[in-house]
């Protein structure tokens, strides 16, 4: 595991190390850059990388955790070379090396010099590190490690006070906070000293979104080392897919092409309650009307993706073709009705909360103890449902994992309420006030 950027590596990989060390891991650390001599009263024992493979295991077995190093110079740790990490990893009876691989003169946001950083070439996961501080300090040398890179590469004005925009850009863009990543690499950024509560927490969690815009990140985590909690929540792409296939047989018209208000029809409006709560991708599944829907989605740059077994398949069908279809680094599918109008945005946005806060992969919004949509499916149960046969169900996986299912209560009905019928269309419509 290798960690990059500026913000607190040092601090995050030693409390890590400890963590791990405590759930009974074996854990290496060390550093490809160097660290101030200071930084290893922090560790319970650090050894010269060349102090023999029994001296190594025995400290582990005592300690849990060894940080290895090449030397003490100067007031400087000197760097362990990367060549060295294959054979180390082979000798030593350790789980996991934990790697400093980057430089940041203790600022809170970086961009890479030449040769830097000095990532391990058999490292799986590097994280990116980055503190939420940064935002509205001073765009400039006292606050950016390396600022004219940034300010080259982006034209931004030296001085101006540093926007989460410009800090998700920063931590997605190949040239900077992606530069010596190798390829297939996991990569999870981490967002230091993010405030625990309110506007801070909100700030964190928009530059995740952004910068969850690249493909290359799999999963952005918000928190503060050096706090209570030190990870607040785990941010990852979450795809919503849109069941707009159904033949409308009671509704005797397409249900999804009804209007409903400010001049667009249900479909559109479902769709922009996603965009509202910031969804990270929109798979639209239709069959009935295909065409109709498709031209009226075109401005909206979203999937639009036809079910050509919409005649005879269940829901279940348009449900495993529109997961299937989701780009491969979504980390789950939130299925969303294409006729329930009354679907809100907070809704959404607490059940991707939800699953951001909660070591859960099944969510389901609630109302006076029934289930209602969307409902949230993490990747891991993707497998069990597209094996479903074709007269399966969603619920059918629900129910064989009910005590992993987190719920969130909805405090109206508009999570039960769909539209199939013209009564139906007229009482939601009367309900939202139209």
């Amino acid at each position: 595991v290798a960690f990059i950027g500026a913000g607190g590596k040092t601090a995050l990989m030693v409390t890590l190390a400890y963590e791990l060390a405590e759930a009974g891991w074996r854990v290496l650390a060390t550093t490809t850059v160097g660290l101030d001599a200071h930084q290893l009263e922090v560790m319970p024992i650090a050894l010269p990388v060349d102090a023999g493979r029994a001296a190594i295991s025995e400290a582990l077995t005592r300690t849990g955790f060894v940080f290895l190093h090449d030397g003490i110079a100067r007031g400087r740790v000197r760097a362990v070379q990367p060549r060295a990490f294959r054979q180390l990893l082979d000798e030593v009876d350790s789980d996991v090396l934990l790697v400093e691989a980057d430089v940041s003169d203790g600022k809170s946001v970086k961009a890479p010099k030449p040769g830097e950083p000095l990532i391990p070439l058999d490292t799986t996961l590097v994280v990116p590190v980055a503190s939420m501080a940064a935002l509205g300090q001073s765009l400039d040398a006292q606050h950016v490690y390396n600022v004219e890179a940034i300010i080259e590469r982006y034209g931004f004005a030296e001085g101006t006070r540093i926007k989460a925009a410009w800090l998700a850009q920063i931590l997605r863009d190949e040239t900077l906070g992606l530069r010596g990543v190798p390829p297939g690499v996991r990569v999870t950024p981490f967002l230091n000293q993010t405030p625990m509560r309110g506007y801070g927490r909100g700030r964190a969690r928009v530059v995740a979104k952004l910068a969850l815009k690249s493909p290359r990140l799999r999963s952005v985590v918000i928190g503060s080392v050096r706090g209570a909690q030190p990870v607040c929540e785990v941010q990852r792409p979450v795809g919503a897919v849109v069941l707009a296939a159904g033949l409308s047989t009671r509704m005797g018209q397409s249900k999804m092409l009804l209007p409903w208000s400010d001049g667009r029809t249900i479909i559109e409006h479902i769709i922009d309650q996603l965009v509202k709560a910031r969804v990270d991708h929109i798979t639209v599944v239709t069959g009935y009307q295909a065409k109709e829907i498709k031209a009226l989605l075109k401005p909206l740059e979203i999937d639009v993706i036809y079910n050509k077994n919409y005649r005879t398949g269940e829901m279940l069908s348009s449900i495993k073709l529109g997961i299937s279809e989701l780009p491969a680094h979504m980390a789950a599918a939130m299925i969303v009705m294409g006729n329930q109008p009354r679907i809100q945005p907070k809704v959404i946005y607490q059940v991707m909360t939800a699953y951001a806060e909660n070591d859960c992969d099944l969510v389901v919004p609630s109302y006076q103890m029934q289930r209602g949509y969307p409902i949230l499916l993490g990747r891991r149960h993707w497998g069990e449902l597209l094996s479903l046969p074709s007269d399966g169900s969603l619920a059918q996986v629900m129910n064989t994992h009910n005590e992993r299912i987190f719920y969130v209560n909805a405090d109206n009905d508009s999570v039960l309420r769909d539209v199939d019928t013209p009564q139906d269309y007229r009482e939601e419509r009367w309900r939202a006030g139209l």
